[in-house]
């Protein structure tokens, strides 16, 4: 075995790497076809998903096969290669067949005990399967590898140990609250309907989200994936969307998940910031049937116009009665007191003196039917939506104001128009409102959004630093000791197998020996009968087998212990065995692994 593994990960490597160095499917086709090709590899195939990027290959010179795959890597991916170098690592023969047995039991994925790289390994059997890149031990290896992640999971507690990467994200996304808590209510989209991102919409259903839209470029994907949400048996409404509507959804709902495999970005900054600047349509009122109002209101009733304040809609103490101050300046002429629709009244000098003291003198409240409201200035390039009201509250206390967004709640009007929103997390003292979950490599999501005031991004660099300092459970030296027991194992029966072929050339030469015996017994003795010439026959064989039995039973234990490869040469030298007998039972040993039509289980 010559096993050799090049390849980066989150692990060597930044993020900004591994996306200019991420694999679409034709040129990992296009890798392992030039792998072949190459002279030192005899087999390979390629493990790639968004967290690593790792050529497994069987080769006869170590030195040239680092060159050449490293080459290859660099090649295939547009990385320069002196810019790749730095950040590859490798491992060989032992060391390789441990490292892609602790990548199939999570301990080196980012999320550690995570169970979707199983698949991953499966896909990139399969791959080297289909293009018959994929010998004996690059099959061997890979099935062992999906046998021992299995095992590690159903052995272990290692599923205790780390969540998958779509809870992981949504965790970092709630902050101090558990993930059921923050997801109650919430309306998420999720870009893709791939495997990773149906993973991420089936977690969503799961943790209590009440509305699910999935857009993808390819519609039926979407429409199913939908439908698969919806008979889940969670109760979330599921809906597909248009890629072209994406914009319009992104301002009503409260998350993102993204991971659509595109080689661009799907979402820019600009529109998120365009997102986030517009009013939040409040859950369940998007299709009510009544008419617009006649003009555009805050959720609480507070807006701000010009460079005056119009509080329109708001209850002032008593039921039903409301102050407009509009289009008037507070403390100018025309100022008039609106009371159940009653008729104008000019409002008194002494009321607008005190609106216009609350204003301008900073953290002094307007009662708006029991509840409290801080007025408070906003900070240019914040995103809040006051339009080009922030001129009439200018100098107000900064810490203080509250976004467009969380006004909803604010009022006892709003609370018998929808249910009061959950509390949200706070990014830099700012209300949430648009959180995003990245799981795409290369990124789909700009990662200049994180300086969009109400937004918050996790992505894949994100996660990789919340798990750096992630405590290990116990269970994960348990995973650990599987592992290497497998390894072992693995590296035992390689070398035994190793050994196989010369064995079959022997037992095939002592066999040929045999008949031309019994052959050379015809002609001295030409009177037995068949009864008597094959007892004769059985006899020999029963001898020569007896003799090969105990040498070839201990030299495949030896062969099988460390350091024991060099019994198979000491075989041929004793038994003089031709080395094209023996280079002809391996390839037949390939032959029927590669034209066997299992697949990784």
């Amino acid at each position: 075995m010559s096993l050799l593994v090049v390849g980066l990960s989150h692990r060597s490597a930044p993020v900004s790497v591994l996306e200019r160095a991420s694999l679409n499917a034709d040129a990992k086709a296009k890798l392992l076809h030039d792998t072949l090709a190459a002279e030192p590899a005899a087999e390979a195939t390629v493990l790639a998903t968004c967290n690593r990027i790792e050529l497994y290959a069987d080769v006869d010179k170590f030195h040239a096969g680092v060159a050449e795959l490293s080459t290859l890597l660099a090649q295939h991916s547009g990385v320069a290669l002196e810019e790749l170098t730095p950040y590859l690592y490798v491992h060989y023969e032992d060391r390789a067949v441990h490292h892609l047995f602790s990548v199939a039991c999570g301990l080196d994925s980012m999320v550690v005990g995570e169970g979707q790289i199983l698949g991953q390994i499966k896909d990139a059997l399969a791959l080297g399967q289909e293009l018959h890149t994929a010998g004996r031990l690059i099959n061997d290896l890979f099935q062992q590898a999906l046998r021992v992640g299995k095992r590690a999971h159903s052995e272990t507690g290692i599923d205790r140990a780390g969540q998958s990467l779509v809870t992981f994200g949504l965790e970092q996304l709630a902050v101090h609250l558990p993930v059921r808590e923050w997801a109650v209510g919430k309306r998420a989209l999720v870009l893709g309907a791939g495997s990773m991102s149906s993973l991420a919409a089936a977690t969503l259903a799961r943790v209590g989200f009440a509305e699910i839209a999935v857009a993808n470029r390819t519609a039926e994907r979407a429409e199913r994936l939908a439908e698969i949400l919806v008979a889940s048996g969670t109760g979330v409404a599921a809906r597909a969307v248009a890629m072209s509507a994406v914009a319009d959804e992104l301002t009503r709902v409260d998350v993102v998940v993204s991971c659509t495999g595109a080689t661009g970005l799907v979402l820019t900054a600009d529109d998120v910031a365009a997102a986030v600047s517009a009013p939040q349509t409040p859950a369940g009122l998007e299709d009510r049937g009544s008419a617009p109002d006649p003009a555009p209101q805050t959720p609480a009733g507070l807006s701000v116009a010009g460079a005056g304040l119009d509080v329109a809609g708001a209850p002032l103490g008593g039921a039903g009665n409301r102050l407009d101050v509009a289009e008037a300046r507070l403390g100018g002429a025309g100022s008039r007191l609106d009371v159940g629709g009653a008729g104008p009244e000019l409002v008194d000098a002494g009321v607008v003196a005190r609106l216009v003291a609350a204003a301008d003198g900073g953290r002094r409240r307007l009662a708006d039917a029991g509840a409290v409201r801080v007025l408070a200035a906003v900070p240019e390039g914040d995103g809040c939506p006051v339009g080009d009201g922030r001129a009439a509250i200018a100098g107000v206390d900064a810490s203080s104001l509250e976004l467009h967004g969380t006004w909803a709640d604010q009022g006892e009007a709003a609370a018998q128009r929808q249910p009061r929103r959950g509390v949200r997390a706070q990014v830099d003292g700012v209300a949430v409102r648009l959180a995003l979950l990245d799981l795409a490599m290369p990124r789909d999501i700009d990662a200049a959004v994180h300086r969009i005031p109400g937004v918050r991004l996790v992505d894949i660099e994100s996660l990789a630093e919340a798990s750096a300092d992630a405590p290990m459970a116990a269970d994960v030296d348990a995973v650990r000791g599987i592992v290497a027991q497998e390894v072992a194992a693995f590296g035992a029966a390689q070398r035994a197998a190793h050994i196989t072929p010369t064995v079959v050339a022997l037992r095939a030469m002592a066999a040929e020996v045999v008949a031309m015996e019994v052959a050379r017994l015809d002609g001295r003795v030409p009177d037995l009968d068949e009864r008597q010439r094959a007892e004769v026959t059985q006899t020999v064989r029963r001898v020569v087998d007896k003799l090969l039995h105990a040498p070839t039973v201990r030299v495949k234990q030896l062969a099988s212990e460390p350091g024991g490869a060099g019994y198979a040469e000491a075989l041929r030298e004793l038994f003089d065995l031709d080395p094209q007998t023996v280079a002809s039972v391996s390839r037949a040993d390939s032959a029927d692994t590669n034209d066997d039509s299992g697949r990784a289980s």
